[in-house]
């Protein structure tokens, strides 16, 4: 099997970084400023996004290692952050961006659990570890138009 861990960085890195330009493009208008709205949604929208590519992610991993035991449980909880992350683009940025937050946070509390090995043990081994430091920084990506009201 061929590394693709450096590509797959790369892309992971990209991608974390236009939630972290998003956000602060958001958090620096001011709120009287209709933009900072359109900056939030945009924010949410994007968060979103990622957070359906993470949980597939997971569901791609699950499925090349069947025999793992709890890999249902992988696949409902991946299922579960897709569908949250689906229904927030319907919400008001402040709602869905607070929630977003909750869900990358519970995402990597899920990556604990895969390193603790309360889950399925997910390969390659290096995988839940990044993951859960990415989540936790998008997180607080995701909250910080929040705070600064």
């Amino acid at each position: 099997m061929p590394d693709f861990s450096p590509a797959f960085s790369l892309s992971t890195l990209a991608f974390s970084c236009g939630v972290i330009w998003l956000s602060s493009q958001a958090a620096s208008m001011e709120t009287t400023n209709p933009d900072r709205l359109v900056a939030e949604l945009r924010l949410a929208q994007y968060a979103a996004l990622l957070l359906v590519l993470t949980a597939g992610v997971y569901i791609g991993l699950s499925l090349t290692q069947e025999q793992q035991p709890r890999i249902e449980l992988d696949i409902a909880l991946s299922t579960g952050f897709i569908l949250l992350a689906a229904i927030a683009t319907t919400w008001i940025p402040e709602r869905a961006l607070t929630i977003l937050a909750v869900a990358w946070t519970a995402h990597a509390i899920l990556d604990l659990a895969h390193i603790a090995e309360l889950l399925s043990t997910i390969r390659p081994s290096w995988y839940p570890t990044t993951c859960a430091i990415q989540n936790i920084i998008l997180a607080g990506f995701c909250y910080l138009p929040i705070w600064r009201r």
